[in-house]
């Protein structure tokens, strides 16, 4: 009798999770052995940093579908299904190919535990990497997009030579697993800049761009950096997102509508850019193709409006550096009085940072915790923590996800008809809430 889906998903979700690092590349070398190398037969874009990689991933593959290439595209974590992890021109992977791909490599992946290398059999994110690279190859696609799980040198996706090495801003997070400044965590992240590959670097702590650019140098790889060779020229406020002026391989191109918010998203929609110009060869990107790659992005829950009465707004921001880039597009493109915050977080996270940016734009926040992960942050904790940001009477608390946005619905419904509702602090919370509001909105696609 074959597994069911859910079943399949809870035996593989039952590994060591990915929150847990077993910093070796030897599982997933030994699995790609045993299925053939999949990951040698497509090219790689390989996508690391702290902030924007998940964002920056899809306008990658945006731009690479609007030139003609077939696609895929690994990310992670996922927001509802474990499918949105491995995309294929654009959509997620059937659940009849999961299950398929599964049923192929399952032998593989058993031998490997087998051999127990470094005592670990196989981890979660290092079997869904392999199925990623054997469905790509299977596709087969032009070009695979393969967005970083955690740091970078050890990380499954490193198991391929990516011929482009994109780094997003690095900052401070997961400082327990990946080091304690800047530096220590630019190195791991240097990893997947290999050898004659070209390093695409966006806008760097001085501290990191020192690691990044040494790294470069030492492996003989092309650096393309920005500032000097591409940018972010100009931006303004649309309907619905923002109109774009960056700098390319020829030249600047303007009037390039992007359907998301903030300077976070107009940088990393720059960035991409070069990201495929890189992977062309230098050769430039045409302005119709950008302006097609682009216009046809979307990110869920990156600012995400999935309501209107009352307007809610979802966003995965769950560290410091990414609170900022969501209060600066958050105030630039909404503008709720009041706004009701609904919060949870890890215990791993920066929560007291993170709430001290979010007290900012937020006005009531409402503390819950997310049913479905381990990690999660205790509500009253949470809420201990908000108090120091939040004025009396401003913190509210709720048991689960589903009980948070209704106390928060209610709040906006009381107060007043400009209220709105901003999810954010974890992606699993950005991911429980569309899910939750998608059973009401049947415009919201959680595929």
């Amino acid at each position: 009798m074959h597994d069911t889906y859910d079943e399949l998903v809870s035996q593989l979700t039952a590994r060591w999770p990915e929150h847990r690092v077993a910093p070796s590349l030897s599982r997933i070398t030994a699995l790609m052995d045993l299925l053939g190398e999949p990951q040698r037969c497509v090219p790689v874009i390989q996508i690391a940093g702290t902030n924007g990689k998940g964002s920056t991933a899809i306008m990658v593959e945006a731009l690479l579908r609007a030139a003609g290439l077939r696609t895929g595209r690994f990310s992670s974590p996922h927001l509802a299904d474990v499918r949105e992890r491995i995309v294929i021109d654009g959509e997620p992977i059937s659940r009849e190919a999961f299950q398929a791909c599964w049923a192929d490599i399952r032998p593989y992946v058993e031998m490997v535990d087998e051999q127990a290398h470094d005592g670990v059999a196989m981890t979660f994110f290092e079997v869904i990497t392999g199925m990623a690279y054997a469905a790509f190859a299977d596709a087969p696609v032009d070009v695979a997009v393969m967005e970083v799980g955690l740091g970078g040198r050890w990380d499954a996706t490193s198991v391929a030579e990516a011929q482009v090495a994109v780094v997003c801003p690095v900052g401070l997070d997961h400082t327990h697993i990946l080091g304690d400044s800047l530096a220590e965590i630019a190195g791991e992240k240097a990893g997947i800049i290999k050898e004659h590959a070209t390093a695409v670097l966006a806008g760097q702590d001085p501290a990191a761009a020192a690691v990044l650019l040494q790294r470069a140098v030492e492996v003989g790889a092309r650096v393309k950096a920005e500032g000097p060779d591409f940018s972010l020229i100009d931006r303004r406020a649309a309907v619905g997102g923002q109109v774009l002026r960056i700098g390319t391989e020829g030249g600047p191109v303007g009037d390039l509508f992007l359907p998301l918010y903030g300077e976070h998203m107009a940088r990393n929609a720059a960035l991409a850019v070069a990201a495929v110009e890189a992977f062309l060869g230098g050769k430039p990107l045409a302005a119709d193709i950008i302006a097609e790659g682009l216009g046809s992005v979307e990110a869920p829950a990156r600012l995400e409006r999935v309501r209107t009465d009352p307007p809610i707004v979802l966003d995965t921001a769950h560290n410091p550096q990414a609170a900022l880039a969501l209060a600066q597009g958050f105030s630039e493109a909404f503008s709720f009085q009041p706004t009701i915050g609904v919060v949870a977080m890890m215990r791993d996270k920066d929560a007291r940072e993170v709430l001290r940016t979010f007290a900012q734009i937020m006005d009531l926040i409402v503390v819950t915790k997310v049913r479905s992960s381990p990690r999660a942050r205790d509500v009253a904790e949470l809420a201990e923590l908000a108090q120091e940001f939040f004025p009396d009477g401003a913190v509210h608390q709720a048991a689960t996800m589903e009980d948070a946005l209704d106390q928060a619905i209610m709040l906006a419904d009381t107060l007043s008809e400009h209220a709105g509702i901003l999810v954010a602090g974890s992606v699993i919370a950005a991911g429980e809430a569309r899910l939750l509001l998608h059973k009401d909105e049947e415009t919201v696609d959680v595929a």
